[in-house]
């Protein structure tokens, strides 16, 4: 019970159609099962109500809110109800994050469009929460929040929008840290590699017009440890670290989770 007591805001709390677990769900289903009560927020209602029903059958705590988080008035309204319904926010995990699945491409063949949306979902919907949870956060001397980046920061990944916001969203963080040190809220960001969830595994195999199965195989064979992608309880776990005690010492840390990825860059 590391978060008892605790209210967390996971954004991102559904997940993609397909196989397996998602980084954000999992991550809402282990704040739960350790004691927090989680607001799981989705732009898909029915995939983030699946979210709460799967924690109450353990006899969790949480609530499923809609939200497009690429609209301000949106992120302030989840805010309010999470705020109002529990009375605190402990914990703010921003999860949501597109690539392929919203346009992206490599340089030559990028879309306005594409980049705009993959902006508004990637970055600014990270801004806009930590805007409005900030003021609750420092009026209560205290709080953690968890940005979910990737690994695509630092290797050699082709898509021109997931890499430039997943690259500031690590710079964001770091300027939260230092920004409210002195308040007692922690911000810290998570690198994910190569992970075996829906959306990063079925969409690659819909986009590719590949099998399931030769896309893990492909991603598989490029992961040092073991030889095998992670999973979502992998960032789950990492995630739950960052938002204990057992890290109250720790702001403004980027934490790889891609199973020694990350050392193969230079």
């Amino acid at each position: 019970m590391r978060l008892k007591d605790r209210v967390a805001v996971v954004v991102g709390a559904g997940q993609s159609p397909g196989e397996g677990m998602g980084n954000g769900r999992a991550t809402a289903l282990t704040f739960a099962r350790e004691g927090a009560k989680v607001l799981c927020v989705d732009h898909n209602l029915k995939s983030a109500q699946e979210t709460v029903e799967m924690i109450g059958a353990n006899q969790g705590t949480a609530m499923a809110f809609k939200a497009d988080v690429t609209r301000e008035a949106e992120i302030k309204a989840m805010v309010a109800d999470v705020h109002g319904r529990w009375g605190r926010i402990d914990i703010l995990h921003n999860n949501v994050g597109v690539s392929l699945s919203g346009g992206d491409s490599e340089l030559l063949e990028l879309d306005e469009a594409a980049f705009d949306r993959c902006v508004a979902i990637n970055l600014k919907s990270c801004i806009f929460a930590a805007k409005h949870v900030i003021p609750i956060m420092r009026a209560q001397r205290s709080g953690s929040i968890i940005n979910i980046s990737s690994n695509a920061v630092i290797s050699t990944y082709p898509y021109v929008a997931y890499k430039a916001t997943k690259a500031a969203m690590v710079s964001f963080t770091e300027q939260l840290a230092y920004q409210n040190a002195e308040y007692g809220i922690r911000a810290n960001v998570i690198l994910p590699g190569l992970m075996n969830t829906p959306m990063a595994v079925d969409t690659r195999a819909r986009t590719f017009k590949k099998t399931r199965a030769e896309v893990e195989a492909e991603r598989d064979a490029k992961v040092p440890l073991r030889g095998k992608m992670g999973t979502g309880w992998d960032v789950a776990n990492a995630a739950l670290f960052l938002a204990s005690d057992e890290a109250s010492f720790i702001t403004g840390v980027t934490l790889p989770v891609d199973g020694g990825a990350g050392v193969r860059r230079g």
